[in-house]
């Protein structure tokens, strides 16, 4: 394995680490290791997807039709020629 350092780590930051560590009954690294390992694992296994996403966000309202928008002819592009 591969040691990291974190440089420039906010006190407030390092407080709560600490304090969440304590909690679980971990070291500050191991608590550290596990909060990376989680997250990761997260993405991991549920990647973003805006689609999926989306469709959970409106799936209570159920199936529903937009009315089609009747659209003009397509005009002619100007070229600026005589």
């Amino acid at each position: 394995m591969n040691n990291i350092t974190i440089s420039n780590l906010d006190d407030d930051i390092k407080s709560r680490l600490q304090k969440r560590a304590e909690k679980h009954g971990r070291s500050l690294e191991e608590e550290a290791r596990e909060i990376l390992h989680q997250a990761l694992l997260e993405n991991q296994e549920h990647p973003l997807n805006l689609a999926t996403m989306i469709e959970q966000r409106f799936a209570d309202l159920g199936d529903f039709e937009l009315p089609e928008i009747k659209r003009e002819p397509i005009r002619t592009v100007s070229t600026f020629e005589e």
